[in-house]
């Protein structure tokens, strides 16, 4: 199973939108990292957002970039930025008959289903930048010994993007 992991693009602060809406910045990044996943001819047979408005957008556009469709995402609790990794793993377990999953969420919960994914007993340490992308290769979940085949951050996929 390929499990991509995307933390969703830069947001409007609080004050500024109380849903912390994707910034306009954030809109930019996302598009051009699903112009990138285009262009890397990148598929997912389930995409996954938390209820958080700015990981939907970020998931909305990503799946309007490869041909998804928009009202097949599937929007839960489980990938929340203080969901245990655990829970998250459990969760993303129901989909183990399917070869490729993206999930669009928060720190600090994807760093640590990432750590998850590859170690068991300690961890790994993976920086997440707003609008990037990685792909961790597992053979079945809960899988522990994952293999990180690459992360993209949001300046990689805007070169790859143009």
């Amino acid at each position: 199973m390929e499990i991509y992991l995307m933390q969703h693009g830069s947001n409007l602060s609080k004050d500024e939108d109380p849903e912390e809406s994707l910034s306009p910045e954030g809109e930019g990044q996302v598009s051009k990292a699903g112009q990138a996943i285009s262009k890397m001819g990148l598929t997912f047979e389930v995409i996954i957002a938390s209820p958080k408005k700015r990981s939907q957008q970020t998931a909305a556009i990503v799946a309007g970039a490869i041909g998804f469709p928009v009202d097949s995402i599937v929007v839960t609790d489980k990938v929340k930025a203080m969901t245990p990794a655990e829970e998250t793993l459990g969760y993303l377990e129901k989909f183990n008959d399917k070869q490729s999953v993206l999930v669009a969420g928060h720190l600090p919960s994807l760093a640590e289903v990432a750590s998850s994914l590859l170690t068991s007993g300690s961890k790994a340490t993976i920086q997440f930048e707003r609008g990037g992308i990685g792909r961790i290769d597992v053979d079945t979940l809960p899988g522990r010994e994952g293999r990180l085949l690459w992360y993209l951050t949001p300046a990689q996929l805007e070169l790859i993007a143009t």
